[in-house]
């Protein structure tokens, strides 16, 4: 039987993205409008401080360019419970009548040990080394962008990712890691898991200060094994990040 990697996980992730029905929005009142802007403000700003502070998650606003959504909720939580409550909090919100959902992805921050050497022991307690609590608790860089795309490890006659053996798939992750430890300092990742979680096998979150380095290095990925022969790619997403008071400002016109 194949081995299969093992894996450090850390904070729960949920991306949430939405549009506003702004036909039904204008339809309120002006006074229920503000009243309901006000209200999800101090929410989202609540939730984006509250959890940073007590070093139990981060969150981060983003608002997208296109037909797939508009707002882009990106939340880190230390369990899945935590994400259920939140997303309770979220739904109650008098705005959420007018906010419609059209994608989501749930998952978990993963370190693969592919770049370790063989016979390597995962660690006991890896959030005591603060290297390995930086990765598998990150916070939601202040760069103003975000590339989000799901992906799937291929399962194709000819290019089944899961017929590898581990030495295969660590040679080949080792290359692959290399284009991206070029980026260092101008693309910073998040990588999810989501088997057994979501309809796709992973998230790759992205953030830059310049959307142009997203296109830079997937284009430099796509010519790796890796991403060339064992991957299977969702739709992409790009959006800029927004404070709650920007953001209610927006809709307020």
């Amino acid at each position: 039987m194949v081995e299969a990697p093992k894996t450090l996980d850390g904070w729960w992730v949920l991306h949430d993205l939405s549009r506003l029905d702004r036909r039904l929005w204008r339809s309120w009142a002006e006074s229920e409008r503000t009243d309901a802007l006000a209200q999800a403000g101090d929410l989202w700003q609540h939730e984006l401080t509250r959890p940073k502070a007590a070093e139990r998650g981060d969150s981060g606003l983003y608002t997208v360019l296109g037909h797939k959504g508009e707002l882009l909720q990106i939340h880190l939580r230390e369990s899945l419970e935590d994400l259920f409550q939140l997303q309770h909090q979220l739904a109650g919100l008098a705005i959420a009548a007018c906010l419609e959902r059209t994608w989501s992805f749930v998952s978990v921050v993963e370190l693969s040990t592919y770049g370790a050497a063989p016979g390597t022991q995962l660690p006991e307690s890896p959030l005591d080394d603060p290297r390995l609590k930086s990765r598998l608790h990150p916070l939601v860089p202040d760069g103003p962008f975000v590339s989000v795309y799901p992906m799937n490890k291929a399962r194709r006659v000819g290019a089944n990712w899961y017929t590898l053996t581990l030495d295969e798939r660590r040679l080949l992750m080792r290359a692959h890691g290399e284009i991206g430890r070029r980026y260092a300092g101008r693309v910073s990742q998040m990588i999810s898991g989501a088997i057994g979680l979501d309809d796709w096998e992973w998230a790759v979150t992205l953030f830059s200060a310049d959307p142009l380095e997203f296109k830079r290095l997937v284009t430099e990925m796509r010519y790796d094994p890796v991403s060339s022969l064992y991957a299977e790619f969702g739709p992409f997403l790009v959006g800029r990040r927004i404070d709650p008071g920007a953001l209610t400002a927006l809709w307020r016109r």
